[in-house]
């Protein structure tokens, strides 16, 4: 009986591929069949991967930005390449539907493109300093440095384009990172570091390392690190954060994010963006759909047609042309699901449809009558679960939005100029998208959150911003 041989993976530390630490196995969350191996960095393991960083940095502080936008534009190729590979291999690891696999492979390529552009327009200003007689004469230059070894920590749900914007911005600033990528999926942004050895970058610069946690977490204090980004869940991000010391950090945590459906709004069109919104990739994605105010006088009309386009998604094998929806990501996820939508119901809640899972899917649910501390309202639920309020004042439903400790982004749907800005305005959120669901992003636009959902913002431009500091040349001419 011929024995089937399980791909393995080894780790990228300092330019060179290693097998070393405890084996880790990937697992279908379709299936549950071995995907393939790789291995969890011991602590021996990472401080060569440390060290590799740092001595790498002392290269990447001083490559020219030709070379720098240069080694960007051959990464962005070399994963163009390789797309159809690197896409079926998310589907595998991470569950994702192959069509949006494809997409995030997409948005890779353009956000290491977008990276070699602000590359090569990384600059500063010039200053007048003759604002007072003693100044008379005097000129201020400032410029950007990198501002050193870059710890990058990525998550499941986007396990290549959300590594990207790790990768991409310091490299394009001119910092060496090490990246810790999730361990449910880590197998495709592994395949992606070989594109990245193959474009040119110095040894060390990019190092790719699964680790434990707690391993993770001596990373984090680490403080030959100048630059911690996380994503990932609230409670992890804020616990690093008070772990960091002194390094500066970017966090892009959790959400429950909030939809408004006004009065005038395109209905059909609106409930098909949520139904998307609320639940790709089974909605494991911070800025899923998962509260949707409607105003009461279409708010019967809208969740008829929610509920027809809901019914309509096709769950199933994610390799599968024509599925929509795919597994959760795990059995944990799958059982807390379960458990916060029966918490809901015993509240009071209904389900208007789904509410149950099925093997490893959750069925896409959309739950009324949902008290607001119920924790599928008030808390980020990472799973395909839809709670929609009626509201009667666009007033009342600014103000719900609000009421969350959340603050990543929004969508309103309204014809309404006046609505649009009022929420603009009012809304405490990231970004505030009109007449599209809170899900929208490209990836050159400054994205994060406030209040508990984070601190910084991703986007080429501005994560280059917090990975570099000003430094300023003032220049006294006494000729």
């Amino acid at each position: 009986m011929a024995t089937t041989m399980v791909p393995t993976y080894p780790l990228l530390i300092g330019g060179a591929w290693r097998e070393a630490g405890e084996p880790l196995d990937v697992i279908s969350p379709a299936t549950g069949e071995l995907v393939g191996r790789t291995y969890q960095a011991d602590a021996a393991t990472l401080e060569e991967a440390v060290q590799a960083t740092v001595r790498a940095f002392e290269v990447t502080r001083r490559l020219p930005a030709y070379e720098r936008a240069a080694i960007l534009r051959a990464i962005a190729e070399g994963i163009s390449k390789q797309k159809e590979e690197i896409a079926r291999l998310m589907a595998l690891e991470a569950g994702k539907p192959i069509r949006d696999a494809r997409i995030e492979t997409e948005r890779a390529i353009f956000t290491f493109r977008q990276a070699s552009i602000e590359a090569e327009r990384l600059g500063g200003e010039v200053i007048p300093l003759d604002l007072m007689a003693s100044s008379k004469g005097r000129l201020g230059i400032t410029r950007r440095v990198p501002v050193g070894p870059v710890l990058g920590i990525s998550p499941f749900n986007f396990p290549l384009n959300l590594a990207a914007h790790k990768i991409a911005p310091a490299l394009a600033a001119g910092c060496s990172i090490l990246l810790k990528p999730p361990s449910a999926d880590p197998l495709t942004m592994l395949t992606v570091a070989h594109i990245i050895a193959d474009a040119g970058v110095p040894a060390g610069a990019v190092n790719v390392v699964p680790t434990s946690r707690s391993q993770g977490d001596r990373l984090v204090q680490d403080e030959r690190f100048k630059l911690l980004t996380f994503t990932g869940s609230m409670d992890v991000g804020w616990r690093m954060k008070a772990m960091a010391g002194k390094k500066k950090v970017v966090l892009e945590l959790g959400g429950n994010a909030a939809v408004i459906v006004d009065q005038d709004a395109d209905l059909d069109f609106a409930a098909k963006r949520i139904s998307t919104g609320g639940f790709s990739y089974a909605g494991q994605t911070c800025i899923s759909v998962q509260r949707v105010y409607v105003h009461e006088a279409v708010a019967e009309p809208f969740l008829a047609k929610l509920k027809a386009h809901t019914e309509a998604l096709k769950l199933g094998d994610p390799l599968d042309e024509a599925t929509d929806v795919g597994p959760m990501i795990d059995e944990k996820a799958l059982n807390r699901t379960e458990q916060w939508v029966q918490e809901a119901v015993n509240e009071g809640a209904t389900i208007i449809t789904g509410g149950r899972r099925q093997g490893y899917f959750f069925l896409p649910t959309i739950l009324t009558n949902v008290k607001h501390e119920s924790k599928v309202c008030s808390r980020e639920v990472f799973a395909p679960i839809v709670d929609v309020f009626p509201f009667g004042d666009f007033n009342e439903a600014l103000k719900a939005v609000n009421d969350s400790a959340y603050g990543l982004q929004a969508g309103v749907f309204t014809h309404n100029l006046q609505h649009a800005f009022q929420a603009f305005n009012e809304l405490e959120v990231g970004g505030v998208i009109i007449n599209d669901i809170s899900g929208y992003r490209i990836d050159h636009m400054p994205y994060g959150g406030v209040k508990e959902s984070g601190l910084g913002r991703e986007g080429l431009k501005y994560a280059i911003e917090d990975m570099t500091e000003i430094r300023l040349m003032a220049l006294n001419n006494v000729l």
